[in-house]
């Protein structure tokens, strides 16, 4: 059975998007470098032949793997989330303990995590610490660094 994975509007339009064009874009070149392969002789002695049938057998799996993701993609209504725990699509503002600094996440599907653009993979070391805790609470985290000890600050959508 394949697993769920909960998306935010933006990224389930993106994931659909690039799923769109794999399937027009992706697929053209590919057909494209395999008839100009083909326009060079002998199939059984082609090595650029074999790489674009090759390249093609993995484009369609990369297609397979993204249409599936799609069909068991839900979309979570950010209106209703609630705010007094963590939970996935949370906003989270932490203080860690050690050092005094604060950062601010969004708790995301792995498929959507960007640490450049805050948003940090619910399946990370730090999102499972942080899941279902509340403001005010400390939590330890072990991460790879060692454990670190972070305090919720605030909690939004």
């Amino acid at each position: 059975m394949a697993e769920v994975s909960y998306y935010t509007k933006e990224g389930l339009e993106k994931l659909k998007e690039e799923l769109q064009q794999l399937k027009t874009t992706g697929r053209a070149n590919i057909s494209k470098a395999i008839a100009e392969a083909r326009d060079k002789g002998d199939l059984s002695e082609n090595a650029e032949y074999d790489a674009a049938k090759e390249a093609q057998g993995l484009h369609e799996a990369k297609i397979a793997q993204m249409q599936q993701a799609v069909a068991n993609a839900r979309l979570l209504d950010e209106s209703k989330l609630d705010v007094t725990k963590v939970l996935a699509l949370s906003i989270v503002k932490i203080k860690n303990l050690k050092n005094g600094a604060t950062m601010s996440y969004q708790l995301v599907s792995e498929n959507e995590a960007d640490l450049k653009a805050g948003k940090l993979s619910v399946a990370s070391p730090i999102a499972q610490g942080l899941l279902g805790k509340k403001v005010g609470e400390k939590t330890e985290i072990t991460v790879p660094a060692g454990k670190i000890e972070f305090e919720i600050l605030e909690i939004s959508r």
